[in-house]
């Protein structure tokens, strides 16, 4: 059942009011983790709200409650809740994005303003939230929006779940999931998620795994006050000495964890998933070009890629407290935090890792017999995902992809991580489908962040084509 001709036409001669109706998302600021912009993720809820009520969604906007941010309380912006179709014989698909974005602003070194979307003449379309997540979300609202104007009924029953706190660590969703299992998300046959990328520039993908995290700072006090380096220097302990020496012991030059334990969770790949790697459409010189420099680890690629999607890496990413400042200011911190990761994958856990991370921390810290004290906080953990990648979701999505790009999408699984995949896989015991729209290159995050017009349009046409292929294909 191909997604009707008619449908792919429109898209393609809707491309301007489609990018005008990203550049309006895109335009509002909805910066979750500053306490200044929450106003904005207010307004992007009501804006995204208004617009899926036009196109026929029955929405409600759900109140969250409160959150603790930097010291003060604040609303979680409202999350919104959406259905279209009400057919008991077809099937349901859940959609969930996020119209939160990271912080932007043009001194980060944006060649244009950030909330203005700027296209380029060889496409692409540069905004903070265009690829990461308004984009895809525009092109769900863009499906919708052929459907309501032909008055064509929908292959599916569609509910969606739409955030605004997904960059802070989805503050209340899973709340929000558990409560509305046997409510709003009863029925539900399937997820879909489109807030991710392709491996590369040049090949569809699908992704059926994500890796989890546990993110900790490590700090470490002594003086009761920053000391002169002159009068104080190997007379007492140090605290930067002593936080050097312990993140040194965390992972080796090749990427070794060396924490006792973590690395032993991991059984070695199988043949049938090894052949999965070799056949990724993915190169080491992929790698060093999206790093921009000669510096992957191994020149075999599915080591590389292994050590992307099915083994857990540990990274160190900065120290609070030190001096970083322009000159030379001769200065011993009283106080210094240092903060490292470690990406999960199954069947590690969050509370299993952390444990094995403070044994040896408390170990190695003993052995350094210093005077200094020491402090482990966990600041952030999330569970890994791997679903089924043989499951009819992704069949259809295979099938969607190959009539739109004429391509066999890559099957990957990714190093990042999306909290709420686990939540709605384990809580409605479904199958859940991460249906990227966007390439390897789009900089989600990052300066000058941008989705091609091509993958936009594109994307547009496959979110659709999906669920005409979801329709057909049979329930295992």
């Amino acid at each position: 059942m191909p997604a009707p001709a008619e449908f792919l036409r429109y898209v393609d001669s809707q491309s301007d009011a489609f990018i005008g109706r990203l550049s309006d998302a895109v335009s509002i600021a909805s910066i979750s983790g500053d306490a200044a912009y929450r106003p904005k993720v207010v307004e992007m809820s009501n804006w995204l709200n208004a617009e899926l009520q036009a196109v026929g969604v029955t929405t409600k906007q759900v109140d969250l409650g409160t959150h603790v941010m930097d010291g003060e309380t604040l609303p979680i912006p409202p999350a919104i809740l959406g259905r279209i179709g009400e057919d008991r014989t077809k099937k349901t698909v859940l959609v969930y994005g996020h119209f939160d974005v990271q912080p932007a602003s043009k001194s980060d070194g944006w060649d244009t303003d950030p909330f203005v979307l700027t296209k380029h003449e060889d496409g692409r379309l540069i905004g903070r939230g265009s690829t990461d997540d308004k984009g895809p979300i525009m092109g769900w609202v863009n499906v919708l929006q052929w459907h309501h104007e032909t008055q064509t009924p929908l292959p599916v029953n569609l509910v969606f779940c739409f955030e605004g706190m997904e960059e802070m660590d989805s503050e209340g969703l899973d709340d929000l999931v558990v409560r509305e299992r046997d409510e709003w998300f009863k029925g539900v046959d399937c997820v879909c998620i489109s807030d991710n990328y392709w491996l590369n520039t040049r090949t569809p993908a699908l992704t059926y795994g994500l890796r989890g995290l546990v993110y900790f700072r490590l700090s470490i006090s002594g003086p009761g006050r920053d000391l002169h380096s002159g009068v104080f220097g190997r007379t007492v302990h140090e605290p930067m000495t002593d936080l050097i020496s312990l993140m040194s012991r965390l992972v080796d030059q090749s990427g070794n964890i060396l924490i006792p334990g973590v690395d032993d969770m991991i059984g070695p790949a199988g043949a049938e998933e090894l052949a999965l790697y070799e056949k990724l459409d993915y190169s080491i010189d992929d790698v060093e070009s999206a790093a921009g420099g000669k510096i992957a680890l191994s020149d075999d690629k599915a080591t590389v890629l292994m050590g992307r999607m099915r083994l857990p890496s540990l990274s160190l990413h900065g120290i609070e407290g030190a001096f970083a400042g322009p000159g030379a200011k001769t200065v011993i911190p009283a106080k210094v935090g240092g903060k490292f990761s470690i990406r999960l994958v199954p069947p590690q856990t969050p509370t299993a890792v952390e444990k094995l991370v403070r044994t040896y921390i408390d170990s190695e810290f003993a052995k350094l017999g210093t005077k200094n004290t020491m402090q482990l906080e966990l600041l952030n953990d999330a569970r890994p995902w791997v679903a089924d990648w043989k499951h009819w979701n992704y069949e259809a999505a295979k099938t969607a992809t190959e009539a739109i790009y004429k391509q066999t999408p890559d099957l990957m699984r990714e190093g990042g991580s999306i909290p709420v995949t686990l939540t709605f896989a384990e809580t409605l015991n479904v199958n859940v489908l991460l249906l990227p729209m966007g390439r390897g290159d789009d900089g989600a995050h990052s300066t000058n962040e941008k989705i091609d017009t091509s993958n936009y349009i594109e994307g547009t046409k496959l979110l659709g084509t999906y669920l005409y292929e979801v329709a057909v294909h049979a329930i295992a």
